[in-house]
């Protein structure tokens, strides 16, 4: 579909941009998290599960440690499991809350052991958000936006053109605008935090 650098889009004579097997894949990917997640929590023993809930702050996490501690020596596989499944899903849909996830494995299984368990989550949960936006989120970012799409993929192109070396790229104005863009989307976060 895609030729020397322009894309294609698909137009079936549908409105809805996804194909079912896109569909399928993507609603595939939620149901194997939810059926991971079913089966950890159907392995471990009945207990008051009312901790159980993402660490969003560090309160929040030395809970979750302390309550899972000794679930981590008897029911370390489930745990394992359990942890991997919500880091993935977490990573893969974006959500916020993997520092403190990685914060947690350290705690729960040690230093060694947390950091290759949050390099290989991180890594798959990453992977995964870019496969599930490259099958899903293209279809629908063409079919959602086509003309701002076209004027970005033209202004990328005149902006390229008109570069001369590599040290254009770092001229004043790009780095200004790099640094415009970045304080524009970190201030609804601040703004919020403020007023907590």
């Amino acid at each position: 579909m895609e030729k020397r650098g322009e894309i294609a889009i698909r137009n079936n004579g549908s409105k809805f941009p996804l194909s079912f097997w896109e569909v399928a894949a993507a609603s595939s990917v939620v149901f194997t998290f939810v059926l991971g997640l079913a089966c950890v929590y159907l392995t471990m023993p009945a207990s008051d599960y009312s901790f159980l809930k993402l660490p969003r702050t560090l309160e929040d996490l030395q809970i979750l440690r302390n309550n899972l501690e000794s679930y981590t020596s008897d029911y370390t596989i489930q745990v394992l499991v359990g942890y991997c499944v919500v880091y993935i899903f977490m990573q893969t849909f974006m959500i916020p809350g993997t520092v403190f996830m990685s914060l947690l494995a350290g705690a729960l299984f040690g230093v060694l052991k947390g950091v290759a368990l949050v390099v290989f989550t991180a890594t798959a949960g990453a992977s995964s958000c870019y496969f599930l936006s490259k099958l899903i989120g293209r279809p629908l970012v063409f079919s959602l936006w086509p003309d701002k799409l076209s004027f970005f993929q033209a202004q990328a192109g005149i902006t390229l053109g008109e570069l001369q070396s590599v040290g254009d790229l770092y001229d004043f104005q790009a780095i200004a605008t790099m640094f415009l863009i970045g304080v524009v989307t970190v201030t609804p976060t601040l703004m919020s935090k403020s007023k907590v």
